[in-house]
C-alpha cells in the first residue's frame, strides 16, 4: 500500500465520528440524511466527514435516481490490517517475554501451589 493512502486511512480512522459512520455503512448503504440522524451535527458537517472518508478510499457515493447512497469500500481497511499484521509477531514476542519475567518474579511459594503466599500448600491432598 502506498504510504500516502495508508496515512489517509489512519487519519480518517482517527476520528470517532468517522469510525461510527463506517460502522453504520458496514450494515449497508445509507444516505447522508440517514448517516447524520444519530449525530448531534448538521448534514454539512457529516458531509465533511464523508469527504475525508472518500479521500481515503473508505467510502464511495452512488446514484440511485434522486437518492445518493454512500457505501463502505473495505479495500483500504484490508490493507491497513495487513500493515498492522506485520507487527503482530513483535507484540506476541513482547508478551511472551513479559510473561516469562512475571513468572520469574513470582515468590517460590506461589509457584509451588500457594497462590496467597501464606507458606502453606492448599492443593488438594487425597490422603487428608
Amino acid at each position: 500500500m502506498r504510504a500516502d493512502l495508508l496515512d489517509a486511512t489512519f487519519a480518517a480512522l482517527a476520528d470517532p465520528t468517522r469510525r461510527a459512520i463506517l460502522a453504520r455503512l458496514a450494515a449497508g448503504e445509507a444516505t447522508v440524511t440517514e448517516l447524520a440522524a444519530p449525530f448531534a451535527m448538521s448534514q454539512p458537517a457529516v458531509s465533511k466527514h464523508l469527504r475525508v472518508l472518500e479521500r481515503a478510499g473508505l467510502v464511495s457515493r452512488g446514484r440511485d435516481g434522486q437518492r445518493r447512497p454512500c457505501r463502505l469500500e473495505a479495500g483500504p481497511l484490508r490493507e491497513a490490517t495487513a500493515w498492522l499484521a506485520g507487527y503482530r509477531g513483535y507484540w506476541a514476542e513482547s508478551y511472551q517475554r513479559l510473561d516469562a519475567l512475571l513468572d520469574d518474579l513470582q515468590p517460590t511459594d506461589r509457584r509451588a501451589g500457594d497462590p496467597a503466599g501464606t507458606g502453606r500448600d492448599d492443593t488438594p491432598d487425597a490422603t487428608r
